[in-house]
């Protein structure tokens, strides 16, 4: 009888227990979707209302009013202006100079105009003033993005690079933001629905990429910088010992590395290999670097790896492994072969060796404000990680500033400023023949860097012969205005 009257209570106690079950399972759920919920809130929200497939701010346009972009000196770079039937004129007043940077926002959003569309299309101000200007019919102002760009660097790196294909990326070495940004060939964004179809139906220019932070060349020299480090890692206590007679040439194989116009360098140390930028020197160094060496030193720099900022980017790469050829091993240690880099990148690295070893995080954006000034949000310097020591960075850069007073960037030297730097000739195929890209990276007043330059003309020659000057015009414009 007994047991006739537990089994009730017991099937009551299951009911109960998976009562219990079910609404914690439940009450997870909702904890985990609440979550979710937040973490796309705060962390994607802005990446999210950016996207260009995301319509859910279209209907903003309604009763905003595009935001303008502008620099911390208030130099407006994009503005949005309503003629009196209403209609709405986005303008540029630098036309092509700022194109690819600040971007577009028809036909699609390219550049600033896209990665900040969210803050462009939200305002900030005043509850009272949007319930006024609500009451009225009228729309509100969107919130202004205040960007690091120099107008100044800005226009010289645009005028100094002419009429060749190619960028230049300006920055600040100790906090990261970008002072200038340039590509070419470029566009008008005053005219950008008018031209739509010309611009995209010309694909051998590439003239909507972003040269600046999406294309990617091979380094040539300036890349001996990363295999440079290397070597230090490996010699950390013998480095100086390095000895080497350049004779113009050095083969492996079916592979023949040459020095520019076949010159013989001679006898050489590490230091004056780096300043005449000897390629069988490095060739040499390539060849006897342990496998792994080179590789880790790229991938510690970002080679293989996204770069971390929120700008639109292209990822470096580098194809170096243990079981690569003597010839492609020689042909990666001087910045040939498959390894391709951007130009911003490069300017990251020559940064990092600027600022002591330590990477920082690049920007374009200083803060955002509400229409009337009132600031929203601001972006700080951040330190994406230290790379290399104190030690390394400073022998790198005593190495560099050889280069401008004695080796293939002399062009920079008896300058009112310091400057260590390292010029590139990139070689690459162009159809049956061979083309050339001049580089220069480097940084100036060395005891205390102020600005990192990196320059690229495509098919331009040397480095010495037109990147250089490039940068020296770059250079006499942050001193002398």
């Amino acid at each position: 009888m007994n047991l006739n009257q537990d089994k009730p209570q017991e099937e009551g106690s299951k009911r109960n227990t998976e009562l219990v079950i079910v609404t914690w399972i439940f009450i997870v759920l909702l904890l985990l979707l609440a979550v979710w919920v937040s973490y796309l809130e705060i962390f994607r929200r802005d990446s999210l209302n950016s996207n260009i497939n995301n319509t859910r701010k279209s209907g903003a346009s309604e009763n905003v009013i595009r935001g303008n972009i502008i620099t911390t000196d208030g130099t407006i770079l994009a503005s949005t202006s309503i003629d009196d039937s209403g209609n709405e004129t986005r303008s540029y007043p630098y036309a092509n100079i700022f194109s690819h940077v600040i971007g577009y926002a028809s036909n699609g959003r390219a550049g600033l105009e896209a990665e900040e569309n969210y803050d462009l299309m939200t305002s900030h101000t005043s509850l009272l003033t949007q319930i006024r200007k609500s009451d009225d019919g009228e729309k509100i102002q969107g919130d202004t993005v205040v960007v690091t760009l120099n107008p100044t660097l800005q226009q010289t790196a645009y005028y100094a690079l002419g009429s060749y294909r190619g960028a230049v990326v300006v920055m600040e070495p100790d906090s990261g933001k970008i002072l200038a940004m340039v590509s070419k060939p470029d566009f008008d964004p005053n005219s950008i629905s008018s031209q739509w179809q010309n611009l995209v139906a010309d694909e051998s220019s590439g003239v909507l990429l972003n040269r600046a932070s999406q294309g990617l060349y091979p380094p040539g020299s300036t890349f001996k910088m990363l295999t440079t480090l290397a070597y230090l890692r490996e010699h950390p206590n013998d480095y100086d010992s390095f000895s080497w007679n350049c004779t113009g040439s050095l083969s492996q194989g079916d592979v023949t590395i040459t020095c520019y116009q076949g010159e013989q360098h001679g006898t050489e140390s590490l230091e004056t290999a780096f300043e005449n930028s000897c390629n069988t020197a490095f060739a040499e160094i390539g060849l006897n670097l342990k496998p792994d060496s080179l590789r880790n030193v790229a991938e510690d720099f970002l080679f293989n790896r996204s770069l971390p900022t929120e700008l639109q980017t292209s990822g470096s790469v580098f194809k170096q492994t243990k079981d690569s050829s003597a010839g492609e091993k020689m042909t990666t240690a001087i910045g040939q072969g498959d390894t391709l880099a951007s130009p911003l990148h490069m300017a990251m690295i020559t940064s990092t060796i600027a600022n002591g070893g330590i990477m920082m995080r690049p920007y374009l954006v200083d803060h955002v404000e509400t229409y009337d000034g009132d600031k929203v949000t601001k972006n700080n310097p951040s330190i994406y990680k230290k790379l290399m020591s104190a030690d390394e960075a400073q022998i790198l850069s005593q190495f560099m500033q050889g280069v401008v007073t004695s080796g293939t960037a002399s062009g920079l030297s008896g300058a009112g400023y310091t400057v260590a730097g390292k010029t590139g000739s990139a070689e690459h195929d162009v159809g049956d023949s061979i083309g050339t890209h001049s580089w220069f990276c480097g940084f100036s007043n060395v005891d205390d860097p102020d600005i990192a330059v990196a320059v690229i003309a495509e098919d331009a020659g040397t480095g010495s012969a037109v990147a250089v000057p490039i940068a020296k015009k770059i250079f006499d414009a942050y001193y002398y205005g």
